[in-house]
This record gives structure tokens, C-alpha cells and sequence, in this order.
């Protein structure tokens, strides 16, 4: 039994990390036969794991995404990462680390759920990799313009998220501000954006009422259900999401975004996990795992060097600079590498 439990770990691992096994080659890793393979499978499909079978003319089998979450399987460098990774956002926004987080940089209520995941993984681990992550401290400083009154609740950042790509009218009251002294009637509105500025979330919208483009404060939101109709989307003035929104806060903290290189991004990441690394860009939420990053910098080259710490797949918008910037860089790194592997 033991035996057959530890083949079905293996079987899983191969089937997280390649997207199409023929039963062969499974039979081939495993050294079972094709039938075994099968059994296993079903095994595997009975504990919750959602593995399609795939036609052809050898066949296959491939795992998808389910409907709820199974067990998961890590190998330790896995377990080790994610662990960094769900601390580094416990602690993004507190002086000291500790295993029970607080507050993110991004102001989102995602810091709490990051501890908590952190703390059932420290529960599972293995004595070796328990003590590794416990080592581990880290320290984050809160930048000056973020405070605990901007923080966000991640539910309010999924809605508003699914009514942008649903272009649903939204209707939500609206907190006022320290200056206003009275709370402010009920917003509609078409929402099309959901972006950051300075570690801040803002909603770009089109005000039904006041019909004009107005940004709203993120943590300022209460949405309403149900949402209203469909509509169409306008068209930004200025073309883009970025371009609008250095418009309308360029100066107000005396400050400048007039970088004489400036470049616009489709990283690979959620914009949760961009946001504190962005200093003066702008991230704009695209979807569950994608999001636009405009960025500047003094050079060409050191914009794509900025953009390369993200460690993540980069789809370059433009200008066409910052792609041939991208390209220079990326050679002189292969030389580099090349004349290290020689030595």
C-alpha cells in the first residue's frame, strides 16, 4: 500500500509539470505497466484530481483546472518558495516579520489570507524546511503615502475586477474624503479600469451623473448589488489608461512622471504582486494573472532592467525602444553567460 501511495505522488508531480502524458511515457517514468498507469489515474480522479483523458493516436492524459481545490503536491524548493513568497506578503507593510502578517503594500486585505495560508504550510512542513523558513526574517518599510486608512478589501477589488471585464454599470457609495464633510450619495457608474498610483487602487470610471471621467479611491468603495446593465465602453481621453492617469495626479504631490524613457508592459503576474515594486508606475489589472505596467526610467536600457526584476514572462507594448533595449540586454546577458560557462 505504501508503495502504491508513493507511486500516485510521483504520478501527480509528473502530471503538475507537463501539460500531455501519453500513457507510455507514464508507464515508462513510473516502470508500471499501462494498466497499472490507468488504475492509478482513476485512483488519482476519485481523490478529486480533475485529469482529462486525451485523444489521439497514442492517447493521454492531462490535468486540468477543477472546480475546487485538491491536495497539492511540492517538492521542497516548491514549498520553500511559496513560503518566501506568502511571508514576503504577510510582512510587506510592517516594520518586522512575523509567521502572522499583517498589512501588504498593495493595502489589500490579502496580507491576512497570505498569513494564514503561511501558517497551515508551516503546519504540513517537514521539520528540515520548518526550521529553513523560520530562519528567515524579513523587514519592509511602509512607503510615506500609504497608511492603514487606504487598506482594501480584496473582495471589493474582485468585484470591481469582474464588473470592468464584464462591462457591468456599477452602483456603490463612496466614503467621503478628510475634507468633505458630509458622506456623498450613491455613484453610478461605468467602470473600466482598476489601477495603482503610488501604492494607492483607484477605479477609472465614467460618472453617469456627472457624465465625465472621474477616479475613485479604491478603499473608499462600497459596491452595491445587484449591478446594473451592460454598456459599451468609451474611449479613454488620451488613448490610454496610463496616459489619463499621470493627467489627472501628475503635480499633486509636487512631484514629476515626465521620464525621458517610458515604456508599457504586459507582465505575467497579478497586479497585487506588482504594485509594490512598481515605485512611480502605473499597474492596470488585466486579469487574474496578467496586468499593464507603465514605467519610466532615464535610459532605455536601464527601463528594461527595471522591468527584468519582475522575473516573470514580459510582453513588450512599446515603444519600439524598449523592445531593441530588451534584445540588447538579453544578448549581452547570453554572452555573458556563454563566457561564464567557459571558464
Amino acid at each position: 500500500m505504501n508503495k502504491t501511495s508513493s507511486r500516485l505522488l510521483v504520478l501527480l508531480s509528473l502530471l503538475q509539470t507537463h501539460r500531455d502524458w501519453s500513457g507510455e511515457d507514464l508507464a515508462g517514468r513510473l516502470d508500471i505497466t499501462s494498466r497499472t498507469v490507468r488504475r492509478d489515474i482513476d485512483r488519482l480522479r476519485d481523490l478529486g484530481y480533475p485529469i482529462t483523458t486525451v485523444k489521439g493516436p497514442a492517447g493521454g492524459y492531462r490535468l486540468e483546472a477543477g472546480t475546487h481545490l485538491p491536495p497539492m503536491l511540492f517538492d521542497d524548493g516548491q514549498a520553500v518558495a511559496l513560503a518566501v513568497a506568502l511571508q514576503t506578503v504577510a510582512t510587506g507593510a510592517t516594520s518586522t516579520a512575523s509567521s502572522t502578517g499583517t498589512t501588504s503594500p498593495t493595502g489589500t486585505t490579502v496580507a491576512e489570507d497570505a498569513a494564514r495560508a503561511l501558517a497551515t504550510l508551516r503546519q504540513v512542513m517537514p521539520p528540515r524546511l520548518r526550521h529553513r523558513i523560520d530562519l528567515l526574517r524579513v523587514t519592509a518599510v511602509r512607503p510615506p503615502a500609504a497608511d492603514d486608512s487606504s487598506r482594501v478589501d480584496a473582495q471589493v477589488l474582485m468585484e470591481l475586477s469582474r464588473v470592468i471585464h464584464a462591462s457591468e454599470e456599477l452602483r456603490f457609495d463612496y466614503a467621503p474624503g478628510p475634507s468633505v464633510a458630509e458622506a456623498v450619495a450613491p455613484r453610478r457608474v461605468h467602470p473600466h479600469h482598476l489601477v495603482t498610483w503610488r501604492q494607492r487602487w483607484y477605479l477609472v470610471a465614467w460618472d453617469l451623473h456627472r457624465e465625465d471621467w472621474r477616479t475613485f479611491r479604491v478603499d473608499r468603495i462600497r459596491p452595491r448589488t445587484p449591478t446594473g446593465p451592460r454598456f459599451t465602453p468609451r474611449e479613454l481621453p488620451g488613448g490610454d489608461v496610463s496616459t489619463f492617469v499621470t493627467s489627472r495626479f501628475r503635480g499633486n504631490d509636487g512631484t514629476t512622471t515626465d521620464w525621458p524613457c517610458r515604456g508599457d508592459v504586459i507582465l505575467h503576474l497579478p497586479a497585487a504582486e506588482v504594485v509594490p515594486f512598481a515605485q512611480d508606475g502605473i499597474v492596470e489589472e488585466l486579469g487574474p494573472r496578467r496586468c499593464r505596467l507603465t514605467l519610466g526610467s532615464w535610459s532605455w536600457s536601464g527601463l528594461a532592467a527595471a522591468i527584468g526584476r519582475f522575473d516573470t514572462d514580459v510582453d513588450v507594448i512599446g515603444p519600439p525602444q524598449l523592445a531593441a533595449a530588451c534584445a540588447d540586454l538579453a544578448a549581452r546577458y547570453a554572452r555573458a553567460a556563454r563566457m561564464s560557462s567557459t571558464e
